[in-house]
């Protein structure tokens, strides 16, 4: 009987392919045992944060709801109210008119000691003008402080930018997860093995995982994707690469004798409002309120038919009003235009419509990332993807725990993975570190402290099995 003898070049396809299964085995073990408690983190508190607009409803309800109904008063009315409320430190900011009967207007105002696009807003009644208190706000969605507090904790676990860099570790590593994931379960679908014991609890514990991982794979990689977009270095990263392919947002000026290379106002123009204006005198406040509602009809006139819309006066002479919808649910509305204060003309706009398909893309992600695009769906998909992740880390640590090494044992590391790929595969290999840690900055940082923690690893190992080695063979 003769033996079938493997060529060489097959034997070495198949060598190669189970040295690449085991680096990336290593790879997504070591990716889910340092960056498991960051995802975690990322996906209860984002969990929470999309399923509470409605608590948020509950708890602000005396803010919200006006007491009186009838006709609103005019908006300089209004203002003039909610000035009488703050006194006169703070600066005028915005004015986002109620957006239905029974809604109060929100006056925001800025000042010092309050954080990037944290606005100070009085609530009015728009038809008595009697004022329903004050409260801090963020940003263009307007969140109220219970969801403030919990929108920080899901950025930067109230660290401020020092804490960012947690949510963009969770972001730059969950796509290699997920996909490093579903390559190992293809190669291995069928190699699982009916067992007992402990064994079997593993195998609950890694079948659970793999079920869950697969039914979330997609929409983990939205979400890493899109968490990615706003993310402090490689958000900065991918700005850079929209702005060379041409992919900006359009944005409008608000100059209203704009020179070459005066600066235009997109989206995310709040952040700046604590930067000055130094070159023209300021503007005179008392008048550009008196402008409100002739400014918001011009506006409505010129296409702005959104109930949710916003008014930034000019802060200096020489610039305009800013009026902008902020109704991000489907269909978007978010169109900007800038009014002449004097002459009530349009001088600059942006319509969604007109924006780059990319564009369009980015604003629709961050908008359903954040649970807001398709109302209640929208927050029940995104809730079900924070507890598949939750779950998923769960039952990653529960394998890991039930096959820990015992003291003593052989370390299995990275490097050593890495030691037994193909030259080839170990350059391909590389070239991707190298490109994945200068395009995500926190992926590259946090990959050397897996090597160097990987390192000791190996060292300590290597002292144990020594030490056994050398000890007499009745204390082994």
């Amino acid at each position: 009987m003769t033996t079938a003898r493997i060529p060489k070049a097959t034997s070495t396809a198949a060598s190669d392919s189970a040295a690449l299964r085991a680096f990336l085995t290593r790879l997504h073990f070591y990716v889910g045992l340092f960056v498991g408690p960051f995802l975690l983190i990322a996906a209860i508190t984002g969990t929470l944060y999309v399923l509470t607009p409605q608590i948020e409803e509950r708890l602000y309800h005396e803010n919200l709801i006006a007491r009186m109904q009838g006709p609103a008063k005019p908006l300089s009315e209004q203002v003039a109210a909610a000035r009488a409320v703050i006194g006169e430190g703070p600066r005028l900011f915005a004015v986002r008119p109620s957006t239905e009967p029974g809604r109060t207007t929100r006056v925001m105002f800025t000042e010092a000691g309050l954080g990037e696009s944290e606005t100070r807003t009085v609530f009015i009644d728009p038809a008595s003008l009697s004022p329903q208190g004050e409260r801090i706000t963020y940003g263009t969605s307007g969140i109220l402080p219970f969801r403030i507090t919990l929108d920080y904790l899901h950025r930067n676990l109230l660290l401020g930018d020092i804490g960012r860099h947690y949510s963009e570790l969770a972001a730059s590593w969950l796509w290699v997860s997920v996909l490093g994931g579903v390559l190992l379960w293809w190669w291995q679908r069928s190699s699982v093995k009916p067992a007992s014991g402990r064994a079997d609890t593993h195998r609950r514990a890694r079948r659970l995982h793999t079920v869950i991982g697969l039914w979330a794979a997609l929409g983990l990689l939205f979400l890493s994707a899109t968490g990615l977009t706003w993310s402090r270095w490689a958000g900065n990263n991918i700005d850079l690469l929209r702005n060379e392919a041409g992919w900006v947002t359009p944005a409008i000026t608000t100059a209203l004798n704009p020179k070459e290379d005066q600066p235009v106002l997109g989206e995310h123009a709040a952040h700046g409002m604590g930067m000055a204006v130094e070159t023209a005198a300021p503007a005179d406040e008392a008048a550009m309120v008196a402008r409100l509602d002739a400014v918001i009809a011009s506006a409505r006139a010129a296409g702005i038919d959104s109930p949710m819309v916003e008014i930034r006066p000019p802060r200096s002479v020489d610039e305009a009003f800013r009026v902008s919808e902020y109704d991000r649910r489907w269909p978007t509305q978010v169109d900007t235009v800038a009014v002449n204060p004097d002459s009530l003309a349009i001088t600059s706009r942006a319509d969604f419509a007109s924006f780059p398909i990319v564009a369009k893309l980015i604003r629709w992600g961050v908008d359903a990332h954040m649970g807001v695009l398709f109302g209640l769906a929208n927050q029940v998909v995104m809730a079900a993807l924070g507890i598949a992740l939750t779950a998923m880390i769960v039952y990653g640590y529960r394998m890991w725990w039930t096959r820990r090494p015992a003291p003593g044992g052989s370390v299995r590391t990275l490097m050593r993975s890495f030691s037994y790929l193909s030259p080839m595969t170990k350059v391909i290999s590389l070239a991707l570190a190298i490109g994945f840690g200068v395009a995500l900055p926190v992926m590259g940082v946090s990959l050397l402290v897996f090597l160097l923690i990987d390192f000791f690893r190996a060292a300590l190992g290597e002292m144990m099995a020594a030490e056994q080695r050398n000890m007499p063979p009745g204390m082994r």
